[in-house]
């Protein structure tokens, strides 16, 4: 799935902050800068307008990466920051907060631009303002992006825009309706995107290159490797860096155990018997292809279960709703393919059972899908385990998959209910 893709996955589902664990730290060049974090959104220097807006966010304090990244957003005099943190910990909030912030109503004229990799990503951003600006009701938005055409020498009275590195260069240098020297705020979200997607971090660089020196910038991205260290040190001097670590993902948290069929029959009946001896709440079910996937979804269906399947045939708007909808619980059992092997966070699963393990294109074991697949299993923290429930001349993988990850992956009888029983309790 492209990264784009999933990053508005993550976006549309996460309607509630993650609640993180993971360390925050702060990588600051210049000893004078303004460094405090914060435990309440009122000691922010917020209007009260703005104050409204987050708490119809439904939050209720600020996240570990609002702590100590909205103090330095808000600063005066204007600080440079970049800061890397994954989907649902409220960083498009903490930037629009700020965009918010600066935007001055009684000027009628752009001051805030936020940049995004695609013309979806850029209307999300969109949402969040309007819902915490809500009660900001002079300070107006307008969208840079494929198919909102401006007449040439318009003059735009919008005080935020949003919008794709492409079109926004269309809007400064061939429509001139969007003057990029009264800019006091730059904002490029999902820089690890940009560098992935071809062209668009060049078309960032010029938009940015126009600037005042005196304009604020504000990078953000859901990883900071080497390639988008580079690329932000071409834009931003002298930054402050925040970094939330990126939670590994490991098995140490996980119990594995696995099952040995004569065909898909009877992998379908010792599920049944897994689902029914052990398993209560909810479960993911991965599945290699789209075809295994709706032929489960089917039979499970008949047997009355309520199921939910999710490809890569669908939208992206769809299968957020999908996972929506299984969060809510709507759904006990979600069949997914690889589409939903990583980034997607439903604390509620604590099982995850493989029908069938994922193979490479060699028909070897796809090592870093297994670990995203159980990986749905023990997120946060969370004790998990996973079943896998394999054919017979495929039980080889799973001993390379002990091999590979130095672990141990205990096997069962799938008609021994009774070893089945002591597991569940």
């Amino acid at each position: 799935v492209p990264l784009a893709e999933l990053s508005l996955m993550n976006k549309l589902i996460h309607t509630s902050l993650v609640e993180s664990q993971q360390h925050v730290e702060i990588l600051q060049r210049d000893p004078n800068s303004p460094l405090f974090s914060v435990k309440t959104f009122e000691e922010l220097p917020l209007k009260k307008e703005l104050l409204q807006g987050v708490y119809m966010m439904g939050f209720n304090r600020p996240s570990k990466i609002q702590e100590q990244a909205l103090p330095l957003m808000l600063a005066y005099p204007p600080q440079n920051l970049i800061a890397q943190s994954q989907s649902g910990t409220g960083k498009t909030a903490a930037f629009v907060l700020a965009m918010l912030s600066r935007a001055n109503a009684s000027e009628k004229y752009p001051q805030c631009l936020c940049l995004a990799p695609t013309y979806e990503l850029a209307l999300q951003i969109g949402q969040v303002v309007r819902t915490i600006g809500k009660f900001c009701t002079d300070v107006k938005v307008n969208y840079a992006v494929r198919g909102n055409r401006v007449l040439k020498g318009t003059a735009l009275e919008e005080q935020i825009i949003i919008g794709t590195p492409g079109t926004t260069l269309d809007w400064c240098f061939k429509q001139r309706v969007l003057d990029l020297a009264k800019i006091s705020l730059f904002v490029l979200d999902e820089a690890d995107i940009m560098i992935d997607m071809q062209g668009l971090s060049c078309q960032s660089i010029r938009i940015h290159r126009v600037l005042p020196k005196s304009c604020q910038v504000l990078l953000f991205s859901a990883t900071y490797k080497e390639p988008v260290r580079a690329f932000a040190e071409r834009i931003i001097p002298d930054p402050i860096v925040i970094k939330l670590r990126e939670e590994e993902l490991t098995l140490s948290n996980i119990r594995q155990y696995f099952m040995v069929c004569q065909g898909l029959d009877e992998q379908y009946r010792a599920l049944c018997n897994l689902y029914g001896s052990f398993i209560i709440g909810q479960v993911m079910i991965f599945c290699q292809t789209r075809r295994l996937a709706v032929w489960l979804a089917g039979k499970m269906s008949q047997d009355g279960h309520q199921v939910a399947i999710l490809t890569a045939e669908l939208t992206v708007v769809q299968r957020a709703s999908i996972i929506q909808r299984f969060r809510e619980g709507k759904e006990k059992v979600l069949i997914a393919t690889n589409v939903c092997a990583r980034g997607i966070d439903v604390q509620q699963v604590t099982t995850v059972v493989n029908f069938g393990l994922p193979v490479d294109v060699d028909g070897g074991p796809d090592f870093e899908t297994y670990l995203h697949r159980i990986g749905r299993a023990g997120r946060f923290g969370h004790r998990g385990i996973a079943f896998s429930v394999v054919q017979r001349d495929t039980v080889q993988l799973v001993h390379r998959i002990e091999e590979y990850f130095q672990t141990t992956i205990k096997q069962l009888d799938p008609y021994d209910m009774n070893e089945l029983e002591k597991l569940a309790a």
